[in-house]
């Protein structure tokens, strides 16, 4: 394949979260009562909660905690937690989304706009970056070759993959990504995590010393509670 690894800027954004794993597990938990508010508490019709619940397995969210926060979101009607993608700009005019959910959008908007600006960037307007980013699920699959990978391909419709180390990587229309997981299920393929992201159309080179401020934006970003996600078009392998 040619060009940049998605794989490679997606592991360096999943590293940012797992340095700060109390703030990943509070928000796993709040994607969690999003997607049982919306969809309810049954993951085989509702994929959003299934693949929150995903996400807090491969976080080692305890299951109890899944539980309690399944269990109060179906009593709770107190909080009112909306989801509101935001579009923004960073240092030499990178794009940014960040995907939030927030009980107070001021608060929120206030907290994005301050690092933003700290870093060189700046809170842009809806749709101002989106159109730079595609939506894709993603799949990690665990002792695959190319070969084999290639065995499965009139079965399976991927959108591209990338060969790395311990396996390879699937990206897959986001609608198509749990068939696809239980495809590899079935054929007793170990599939290790799955997830849906904005994926850039095409990655902008930086050099050291912008990698460096970028970094930082990026990990002051994530130290925002309402921020779920952030994509960036730079590669930052």
């Amino acid at each position: 394949m040619a060009g940049h690894s998605k794989w490679a800027n997606i592991q360096h954004r999943k590293k940012a979260q797992d340095n700060k794993r109390g703030k990943v597990f509070t928000k796993v938990i709040r994607e969690i009562t999003v997607a049982t508010k919306l969809g309810g508490s049954d993951i085989s019709s509702n994929s959003r909660l299934r693949l929150a619940i995903s996400k807090a397995n491969a976080s080692n969210v305890p299951k109890d905690t899944v539980e309690r926060a399944i269990k109060k979101a179906i009593g709770s009607k107190d909080e009112n937690i909306e989801e509101i993608i935001y579009e923004g700009y960073g240092p030499n005019g990178i794009a940014v989304i960040m995907e939030c959910l927030t009980n107070n959008k001021n608060r929120t908007v206030s907290e994005l706009r301050h690092v933003l600006s700290k870093y060189g960037g700046s809170l842009g307007t809806k749709g101002s970056v989106v159109h730079l980013f595609k939506k894709v699920g993603i799949i990690k699959v665990l002792n695959m070759s190319e070969d084999e990978l290639i065995s499965h391909m009139e079965s399976i419709d991927l959108m591209d993959f990338e060969i790395i180390e311990d396996g390879c990587i699937l990206f897959t229309n986001p609608n198509q990504l749990f068939e696809i997981k239980k495809y590899l299920e079935e054929k007793s393929i170990t599939v290790e995590n799955e997830e849906i992201a904005m994926d850039p159309i095409t990655l902008l080179d930086i050099d050291d010393t912008q990698q460096e401020k970028i970094n930082n934006l990026s990990d002051k970003l994530e130290e925002i509670e309402d921020v779920q996600n952030i994509y960036m078009n730079v590669n930052l392998g």
